[in-house]
């Protein structure tokens, strides 16, 4: 009972982070609000089509097209979660990527891909890390 209350003090939220889908829609949420905090601005979250799925579309101040990928851990015991974007998901993404570019007609506007950690510490603490230009298609 105490442990779920400092859950909610601490990262006020009340997903069921033993869920690996509420523990992912958490963590984007998280990543999203951090995006904020920091300047940039949120496009588009959870874009998916044929080819991929892109879990947050950002802008920078200066106009750059983020495509962000967001892994969410309880922990790094086994692999680091942005060791977990391996060569296929980094493919799917450059696809979904041109694709939401044609379908919004974003022409000769530079934009990269970046990946988001945030691992809960099993729900007591967060920790956000943030790896801009993460690779290169």
């Amino acid at each position: 009972m105490l442990k779920q209350l400092i859950k909610k003090l601490f990262n006020r939220f009340s997903a069921d982070l033993s869920d690996s889908a509420e523990l992912g829609k958490w963590g984007e949420k998280q990543a999203a609000r951090y995006l904020k905090k920091h300047g940039y601005t949120i496009l588009e979250k959870n874009f998916t089509c044929k080819t991929g799925e892109l879990d947050i579309v950002a802008a920078d101040f200066n106009g750059i097209i983020i495509f962000v990928e967001v892994k969410t851990r309880t922990n790094e015991n086994f692999i680091n979660a942005e060791a977990a974007v391996g060569y296929k998901k980094r493919t799917r993404m450059n696809r979904a990527a041109k694709y939401f570019m044609a379908i919004h007609q974003i022409k000769n506007r530079p934009y990269r891909f970046d990946v988001i950690t945030v691992i809960t510490n099993n729900g007591l603490k967060k920790k956000i890390t943030h790896f801009p230009n993460a690779f290169v298609m």
